[in-house]
């Protein structure tokens, strides 16, 4: 449409003038994809024009004259076969000129699919007050023109059928958001209706509780730090969710970190509800990635999981570099230790790695001790050697 609108700045004004210059029958058609058209333009009697020194385009593009056919001394018509999808959904430009190349009048064509069934309807809320859906346009998905999407919800016993009044728009156009007024402790069904000119499709009912779709935005303030000279740990702290600090609930926390040069998470699930977490068990001297999410849990008693919230943004932080690295000193052969002695620490090593590893509380006072004891035996050891140098 705009692009005819500009065409018709390019008409000459003694044209502009008259009452019309000329008419295209039909005039903004919808059509179905496959289908063919022909169209008339006639012209507006006294213009001193013949049908026959007209010519068409369509988007910019001369059509075939082999196309047309001289109706009458002032009617052109053409006709269109197989006709695509448009491709704006302002519609596909079909414009009749003078022998010139002015235009005399236009048309837009829109040319698409009728909706089918909407599908992946899913909801969230992030405070109980709000609800949040999106969905997908089902079958071919792109219809190629314009369509209408309307959420519906009601109370699943009672209640008027309400429509959703806040739509987004851009990548996230298939979305709708309701602020306010929504009941808790019943449910609700959901759906969504499509139409356009060429027919309508509704998807299935989704039934839902407010309290059983409720998520959070990612954990907040994420820090990294190490644990003292301890080269294998770091600790994580996160904010637990400002959207909830009114709501009795129970959050529920997950962490995954990597290695800054390892695309490989890994996830710790055991963290519970607390808001800090001991990572052990890492690599001396190493940047790691780390991530949060919460699920919020137990919203005013109901039985039922909350949703993930989105992975936090990354923090990073790196452990210390092992002394043993730093000195250059090489591991000592199996033959001058004590092989029992060698054995009872890598059975305890084992041990406490198994029982500290994740989030668990578990010996880790006692595991900060032995690590620490370990370190001091290196520092040790690495100064005799220096010294018989």
């Amino acid at each position: 449409m705009f692009y005819f609108m500009f065409l018709l700045m390019l008409v000459p004004h003694e044209l502009l003038s008259s009452t019309h210059v000329a008419v295209i029958s039909p005039q903004d058609p919808v059509l179905p994809i496959g289908s063919s058209l022909t169209a008339t333009c006639t012209l507006a009697p006294g213009l001193g024009l013949q049908a026959g020194s007209l010519f068409w385009t369509l988007n910019g593009l001369s059509v075939c004259s082999s196309s047309y056919s001289v109706l009458s001394p002032d009617t052109l018509s053409v006709t269109l076969h197989n006709l695509n999808g448009s491709q704006q959904q302002s519609g596909d430009n079909l414009v009749c000129h003078g022998a010139d190349g002015h235009v005399l009048a236009g048309s837009c064509l829109y040319v698409g699919w009728p909706p089918e069934k909407p599908v992946n309807l899913t909801c969230w809320s992030r405070n109980t007050k709000d609800l949040s859906c999106r969905w997908s346009p089902g079958g071919r998905g792109e219809t190629h023109v314009r369509t209408k999407y309307t959420l519906k919800y009601k109370l699943r016993w009672y209640g008027r059928e309400k429509d959703c009044e806040i739509y987004s728009t851009g990548k996230q156009r298939y979305s709708c958001y309701i602020p306010s007024n929504l009941a808790l402790f019943t449910p609700y069904e959901i759906w969504v209706e499509a139409a356009n000119q060429l027919g309508s499709a509704t998807s299935d009912i989704t039934t839902l509780d407010i309290l059983d779709v409720v998520t959070t935005d990612p954990p907040a303030n994420v820090q990294v730090s190490r644990v003292g000279v301890l080269e294998d740990q770091l600790t994580v702290r996160w904010a637990s969710p400002p959207e909830l600090k009114d709501v009795l609930f129970q959050a529920k926390y997950q962490i995954r970190y990597r290695l800054e040069d390892s695309s490989e998470w890994k996830v710790v699930d055991d963290v519970g509800n607390q808001t800090s977490c001991r990572l052990a068990g890492l690599r001396p001297g190493t940047v790691y990635f780390v991530q949060v999410r919460c699920n919020p849990v137990g919203i005013y008693g109901s039985r039922k999981p909350g949703i993930w919230s989105d992975w936090s943004h990354p923090a990073a932080a790196s452990t210390p570099i092992s002394e043993r690295l730093q000195s250059g000193s090489c591991d000592p052969k199996p033959g001058e230790q004590n092989s029992t002695l060698r054995r009872e620490l890598k059975q305890f090593f084992g041990w406490v790695r198994k029982h500290a590893s994740g989030c668990s509380g578990m010996s880790i006072k006692l595991y900060d001790q032995w690590r620490v004891w370990l370190q001091k035996t290196h520092k040790t050891r690495n100064k005799v050697d220096s010294s018989r140098r």
